[in-house]
């Protein structure tokens, strides 16, 4: 049964940087059977100078001759805007089931969505909506958001994507988690005394400021992907591994998160970096930027101290923080485990050893990664910090978050994608936040430092941030 994939906005970067290149790794691996792509845009293009765009984005790839002529094949072009009428002409070129997918700037969305159900394609066979975050900018916009998407389209043909639950280790956590019997009894209050969760990155906005200024970390960043971490790493384990009941199950860990009285000082910080530098050479402020405005407000690095109400977790604190323009780039959920009952060693040099970590890197190489204390080689009971790791491969061997997702639109499968309540939900617990930082200013971090020293705020007495990498 074949299937159609339309992409609006396909002269677009996100359709250049992640589209083309998974679906070509689709094609190379034989995974698009059946499937055929219909490129949509503004361009009064011909399909060869559409194919040239999609050459030119793959330059940058490692490709072959053979699945990359297999890939051009597939692919119709067609000029158009988001109106009823050019969404009516796609109608030659669709299958039994089509997928729409909008590679556009978030205020398209609605206008999109409705050009599509209002030509009348999909008045027959069956249709999917494909949309990309961010879904909206605060509870408000989110709830006007899904009102304009859900006048056309049924929940279950929606799907949001978030491309760090298409992340080799984001796929493994649950696995890890729940299919371990060494590992499942652990994380929870009885032995795990705080869980960090970090997306550090040394970039900077990097051309992004027409999207970026005004939206700032805590929506690009927090909202979206460590809150989807936030609850895959502190939900129960579900009866069946079905999407809906694994969406109720992350739903259910931010109905639990406790929501603090008073100043959101306490539990949420803020900064902006300014010139500094990175690799030894200079980078400029973030208000130096082109195109940022002058004495903006915009926060590029935010961290929240987040407590669950529940048996599993209840008094541990999960601290997620992002940045940008970091030391280093980092993405990594940590748990960190509480001391031994007895202290053993207390009269050796035993006695400071670090607790035990498990560490799930998001970077690559992806894998997970065990800190154990041992004894150090010598006549001292010294110790030193071993860890015993895997590695899930590097991103050419494995697949990729975008190959991942796009298959799973494919299959019909809504496990990696979010549910509109788990929107409305993240929108709740961020949203006075928001309100909060409408007013004051972000404190000033310097380039490639590790982030602003109000992130410390935040932490319980006797918890540290673990440290960027060298």
């Amino acid at each position: 049964m074949s299937t159609t994939v339309v992409i609006f906005g396909a002269s677009g970067d996100l359709a250049a940087r992640l589209l083309y290149p998974a679906l070509y790794r689709l094609e190379e691996r034989g995974l698009l059977d059946e499937v055929r792509l219909v490129a949509t845009a503004l361009e009064d293009w011909t399909l060869a100078a559409f194919l040239g765009q999609v050459d030119t984005a793959l330059a940058a790839h490692r490709t072959e001759p053979a699945p990359l002529e297999r890939l051009r094949r597939r692919f119709s072009y067609q000029q158009g805007d988001l109106t009823p009428h050019a969404a009516a002409e796609l109608a030659p070129l669709l299958s039994e089931t089509n997928a729409y997918y909008l590679a556009l700037p978030p205020g398209f969305f609605p206008t999109a969505a409705a050009a599509i159900a209002e030509s009348g394609i999909t008045q027959a066979g069956r249709h999917r909506l494909v949309v990309e975050k961010p879904f909206g900018t605060d509870g408000a916009s989110a709830a006007a958001l899904e009102d304009d998407l859900h006048r056309y389209w049924d929940e279950r043909q929606i799907f949001r994507i978030d491309h760090y639950l298409g992340k080799e280790t984001v796929q493994n956590l649950s696995v890890m988690r729940f299919a371990n019997r060494v590992i499942e009894p652990l994380l929870r209050a009885e032995h795990v005394d705080q869980v960090q969760i970090t997306v550090a990155e040394t970039l900077g906005v990097e051309g992004r400021y027409r999207y970026y200024d005004g939206i700032g970390a805590l929506r690009d960043m927090i909202q979206n992907h460590l809150m989807q971490l936030f609850c895959l790493a502190a939900m129960d384990a579900p009866a069946v591994w079905d999407a809906d009941v694994l969406r109720d199950h992350k739903v259910e860990v931010m109905r639990a998160v406790r929501r603090p009285a008073g100043p959101v000082t306490g539990w949420a910080s803020r900064g902006q970096y300014t010139a500094g530098s990175l690799r030894g050479s200079p980078v400029p402020g973030y208000l130096e930027e082109p195109g940022i405005s002058a004495g903006s407000a915009t926060e590029t690095f935010a961290a929240v101290r987040l407590q669950v109400d529940s048996w599993r977790w209840q008094g541990i604190p999960f601290y997620l923080r992002s940045g940008k323009r970091l030391g280093a780039d980092l993405s990594e959920i940590a748990f960190r485990f509480r001391e031994p009952p007895t202290q053993l060693f207390t009269k050796t040099m035993l006695a400071d050893a670090e607790p035990n970590w498990l560490v799930l890197r998001l970077d690559q190489p992806e894998g997970i990664d065990l800190f154990v204390q041992t004894r150090a080689p010598g006549t001292e009971m010294a110790a030193e910090s071993s860890r015993l790791h895997t590695d899930f491969g590097s991103a050419t061997e494995g697949v990729t978050a975008y190959e991942q997702l796009l298959l799973d639109v494919l299959e019909d499968d809504h496990t990696s994608f979010l549910r509109v309540d788990e929107v409305d939900w993240a929108w709740r617990i961020l949203d006075c936040i928001i309100d909060e930082w409408s007013t004051g200013a972000p404190e000033p971090y310097q380039a490639g430092s590790s982030g602003p020293a109000c992130q410390d705020s935040i932490l319980l007495d006797g918890h540290a941030w673990r440290p960027l990498p060298e």
